[in-house]
């Protein structure tokens, strides 16, 4: 008996090969729609679906392959007589392999000029239903979704006739993957369309974008997965001018400094990172400075670190840059220069480039955090805050210099691991104190590093201080002016200190956690 075999692509690429290939082996094809032009103009000889079914497409093709005698074809089990002869008693020809890719809904809603009613059209409802029958009966039906199979069908079809069953089987859990990511992106879509902020079911769907040599540590497995629609202002989609492949590690802590960076629009800004904490952020009135201030806020801790510019990397900039030992450079770009200065004996610099006119749309996405059993999702981090809306708690006022500095420390402090203290001036970070268990550790970590460059000097914490002996610790130091959220039921015992010692002392009102 002749096999069968059905194809409807939206996806044609070695379509026509293949449907030749099979047709020298002696396999009778069955065709709709664009896929049945494109292969009788190849002159590959075809059958159409209406003569299968005995029915027109119909509904602007809404309605073609949803049939019994295609899903019979697909469905019936050839170990089970029962089956046979049904499909005998209604005229059903069995159909043996099954090639169909989906109505392009993807593309279709990345589209500027995208439609509700153009995205509701390219939902494919025949497609996925003649995969899944397929893919259900995989104990006999072959089912390719992805024309990176073509070749491995064929050659089994060449050498024995058939596919093996562990191929059918793997083709099958593909199937199930793609149909299941495909209407995750429908969900998706659908679930923003009417404004579902908790929807009962939460479908996310994520492409394999690099297989990994290790995780956090040699002794984990790891991939990388890039969103279905990707995000433009991320490092899934960074272009990478130079060096190596990323590690697991780079990629945590490049995500990390695209963060912080995004906060500091209004200057060219330098921000240095390490292990997921700013070492050091400069502002000023060109990159080269501002890489200048970065590097003294700690030039100990940004060797092996992460850099990201939010200024066009220029020669003077990289001169200085390129004797100093770094992970990873980004930047919205460089200048041939500079590029030529970077790479220059340096191959496994990594040199990446990120669209940073798309920072805003970036931070509208949710986050998601791994724990056992369960997955919890917030939105980012990204409060709008005035420092109109701030309180100053203290009788000093804060001076116009020391509003600067605290308005740029405040923005720094809220990328420091919790407790999280950083010490800065009005241009450039002096002292970090990342991730204690106590705040006056933190507080004393800050100070240590930033010692003997304390004149200007402010503090930020990104939380309340729960006790006055943070104060104390601080005005000791010789720091004039604090900014904290406030919000702890010992407030005022941490204004009076500050009272006593004459410090400024803002409560901003909105804490920043970053565990």
């Amino acid at each position: 008996m002749t096999k069968r075999a059905l194809i409807s692509v939206s996806d044609k690429s070695g379509i026509v090969d293949f449907a030749k290939e099979l047709k020298s082996l002696g396999w009778d094809i069955i065709s709709t729609g664009g896929t049945k032009v494109a292969l009788d103009e190849a002159g590959v000889e075809t059958i159409a679906i209406d003569d299968v079914t005995g029915f027109p497409e119909m509904m602007d093709g809404r309605v073609k392959t949803l049939h019994p005698n295609i899903h019979g074809g697909l469905l019936a089990r050839r170990d089970a007589e029962s089956h046979l002869q049904a499909a005998k008693d209604n005229h059903i020809e069995l159909i043996d392999l099954v090639v169909v890719n989906l109505y392009p809904f993807k593309e279709t809603i990345r589209r500027p000029d995208v439609t509700y009613d153009l995205a509701v059209e390219n939902i494919d409802i025949g497609g996925p239903s003649m995969l899944r029958s397929a893919a259900k009966n995989h104990a006999s039906v072959t089912v390719v979704v992805d024309p990176a199979d073509y070749a491995v069908v064929l050659g089994e079809l060449a050498d024995a006739g058939q596919t093996t069953y562990e191929t059918r089987q793997r083709l099958a859990a593909k199937v199930f993957r793609h149909t299941a990511a495909y209407d995750a992106l429908i969900a998706e879509y659908f679930t923003a369309q009417v404004g579902e902020a908790k929807p009962e079911k939460l479908t996310i769907t994520y492409d394999l974008k690099q297989a990994m040599r290790y995780g956090e540590n040699p002794q984990q497995d790891a991939d990388f997965y890039q969103k279905a629609i990707p995000t433009d202002y991320s490092i899934a989609s960074a272009k990478q001018l130079n060096g190596k492949e990323l590690s697991f590690n780079n990629i945590r802590d490049a995500d990390a400094a695209i963060r912080i960076i995004r906060d500091f629009k209004d200057r060219p800004t330098v921000v240095a990172l390490k292990h997921m904490n700013p070492c050091g952020i400069g502002q000023a009135d060109d990159i080269e400075t501002a890489w200048d201030y970065a590097y003294e806020a700690d030039s100990v801790s940004i060797f092996g670190g992460i850099v990201v510019l939010n200024r066009e990397v220029d020669a003077a900039t990289a001169e200085k840059m390129h004797p100093v030992f770094l992970e990873i450079i980004i930047a919205p770009s460089y200048s041939e220069e500079a590029l030529a200065i970077l790479t220059n004996k340096k191959k496994n610099l990594r040199i990446l480039e990120l669209p940073f006119d798309a920072q805003a749309a970036s931070e509208v996405e949710p986050e998601y955090t791994g724990v056992v059993g369960g997955l919890l999702v917030q939105n980012q981090d990204v409060v709008a805050e005035n420092p109109a809306d701030w309180q100053v708690v203290t009788d000093r006022k804060p001076s116009e210099q020391e509003a600067t500095a605290l308005e740029f420390a405040w923005k720094a402090i809220k990328y420091v691991k919790s407790n999280g203290i950083i010490v800065t001036n009005d241009h450039m970070t002096l002292g970090v104190g990342p991730g204690q268990t106590n705040r006056v550790a933190s507080v004393k970590i800050a100070i240590e590093q930033a010692k003997d460059r304390l004149d200007g000097a402010v503090l930020a914490s990104d939380a309340f201080f729960p006790f006055a002996d943070n104060i104390e610790e601080i005005a000791a130091a010789g720091i004039k002016a604090i900014i904290q959220p406030g919000g702890s039921v010992r407030d005022q015992e941490s204004i009076d200190a500050a009272n006593k010692h004459g410090l400024t002392m803002i409560f901003t009102g909105v804490r920043h956690f970053r565990h």
